[in-house]
């Protein structure tokens, strides 16, 4: 699961027993690494659905980590791109991989709940971050996202098709969110990680209550189920207001 590169079981442990921004601030020169990354076929899929409906003008990567998904912004966004996480630890990772290539990149240290930006963006995505949000802050944290996009923009992020209940896979995120509440009932400060809290339909409604118009798209490069539904979807939420495109005149309202 981790390679020689990866994080030590000492490591992990310590990180895990650590808030979740201080936590991340200790595993970031190894996170790359590990397992928790965003995995190439997923950035790919996603850029390729985003190359279909752009270019943009200028982009948001919320709680970007390392930078991965900044990568994908890059591709489809003609006049900035900006990484915004809690961690500083994982943002000077992330400003050391900056490439010359593509579209100027800026780095703040925010949190995703009080963003601190006017309504400046065409696209906004995240990967992989909604495990750190509490059910009932996904209102909130919708609601800063709408906040921080141009009349027209998007929120576009994959949600993985859930596991069959009996399955590996199913067992092994059931078990790793029973572990982290038993963890954060005994010892403080909480490191909030829960895989199976994010669930389409609350965020589909959640989305829509923030005044997003939602939509689901197939990412056709990550397969499909036995039963021929997606194996992975890339949730469009729409801002009020005519699309935003680079170039076009809303992109300068």
């Amino acid at each position: 699961m981790f390679g020689p590169e990866g994080p030590t079981p000492r490591e992990l442990a310590v990180q895990a027993l650590s808030s979740v921004e201080r936590g991340y601030d200790l595993l970031a020169p190894k996170f790359d690494h590990t397992p928790f990354r965003t995995p190439d076929a997923i950035l790919d899929a996603v850029a390729a659905a985003l190359r279909r409906t752009g270019p943009y003008g200028t982009g948001l990567d919320l709680c970007c980590g390392t930078g991965a998904g900044v990568g994908v912004l890059a591709e489809v966004c003609r006049e900035r791109v900006t990484g915004v996480d809690f961690s500083a630890g994982m943002l000077t990772v992330a400003r050391a991989r900056t490439g010359p290539a593509g579209p100027p990149v800026s780095w703040v240290r925010a949190d995703a709940r009080a963003l601190p930006f006017a309504a400046a963006f065409d696209l906004v995505v995240s990967f992989g971050a909604f495990g750190h949000f509490l059910p009932r802050e996904l209102p909130g944290l919708f609601t800063q996202v709408r906040s921080v996009l141009r009349p027209g923009g998007s929120f576009a992020f994959p949600v993985l098709a859930p596991p069959r209940p009996g399955s590996l896979g199913y067992w092994t995120l059931l078990g790793f969110d029973t572990v982290m509440r038993v963890r954060n009932a005994l010892w403080r400060p909480p490191f909030v990680m829960y895989y199976r809290a994010f669930r389409l339909g609350d965020v589909r409604r959640e989305l829509r209550r923030a005044g997003f118009a939602v939509e689901l798209r197939a990412l056709p490069g990550l397969g499909r189920r036995p039963d021929g539904s997606p194996g992975a979807r890339l949730v469009v939420a729409r801002a009020p207001g005519p699309v935003s495109r680079a170039g076009s005149s809303a992109d300068r309202r």
